[in-house]
């Protein structure tokens, strides 16, 4: 609803390219082999794409126009499908360096995608873009710790940072709230909150209705960490309600005053 309109088609064509890879890697009763060639079938769709050659599905139809459109690079789409095979094949990670690496291709070419839409991937900004993108994956990560761990046995908890913190795979497994776990999980919240606030004047240097959306997403993200925080329940996933959201919304227009 924030997107101009101009942008909707294009965002809903990169959307869709992104949706049905991460189908793959996630949905369904697919082996790991066909997850793969079929995430492997869309690299080969992409090159196609840079032929001039798009298939005629309808998801490579838009996203073909959408690349010519607005010279978006190529190179970020088969970022996202690498992260999308590493999701198949890769359940642990054993540093924050590994998981960051990561976070690099399944996240942060989401946000390159979007400025180079609005012609505003200037260096620093690609470099904020990185740090909220990123931040905004490790909170996901943090919201569906019981959950990723349930239906794809994938622990994006750095390994190393587990043993530091005497957290192990069975305390995942059967859920345990003990203090151990709570101090592994604050340690990972503070971490995503600096990332967060590192590149959260990006919202305040982008205007219109792009700038509004960001800044929107950026508060957004702080209030979910502000209730993985303070919950009890680790394991639990913190919702926004109605309120909470149309008090970011008014918060994020706000701000934007407040620039000028």
């Amino acid at each position: 609803m924030l997107l101009p309109r101009w942008q909707r088609g294009p965002v809903a064509a990169i959307y869709a390219f992104a949706r049905t890879a991460d189908d793959i890697a996630d949905e369904g009763n697919a082996s790991e082999a066909e997850r793969l060639q079929q995430l492997d079938a869309m690299g080969e769709a992409l090159r196609a794409i840079e032929r001039g050659e798009p298939p005629a599905q309808a998801v490579y139809v838009a996203l073909a126009d959408t690349i010519e459109r607005h010279a978006l690079p190529t190179a970020l789409f088969h970022d996202l499908l690498s992260a999308f095979r590493q999701d198949v094949s890769c359940k642990r990670y054993a540093d924050f360096g590994e998981l960051m690496h990561y976070c690099r291709r399944s996240a942060n070419p989401v946000g390159r995608l979007l400025l180079h839409l609005n012609r505003q991937a200037s260096e620093p900004n690609l470099a904020r873009s990185d740090a909220i993108c990123s931040a905004l994956q490790l909170i996901n990560f943090l919201q569906d710790i019981g959950q990723d761990y349930a239906e794809n046995g994938r622990i994006y908890l750095p390994q190393d940072e587990m043993q530091r913190f005497a957290v192990s795979e069975d305390a995942i497994r059967e859920r345990r709230n003990s203090f151990e776990m709570k101090e592994l999980v604050r340690f990972q919240i503070r971490r995503a909150s600096k990332l967060l606030a590192a590149g959260s004047p990006l919202g305040m240097q982008l205007r219109g209705r792009f700038g509004l959306e960001l800044r929107a997403i950026i508060l957004g993200g702080a209030r979910v960490l502000e209730k993985l925080h303070a919950q009890d329940d680790v394991f639990a996933r913190p919702r926004l309600d109605g309120r909470e959201r149309l008090g970011i919304l008014f918060s994020a227009l706000r701000q934007g005053f407040a620039r000028h």
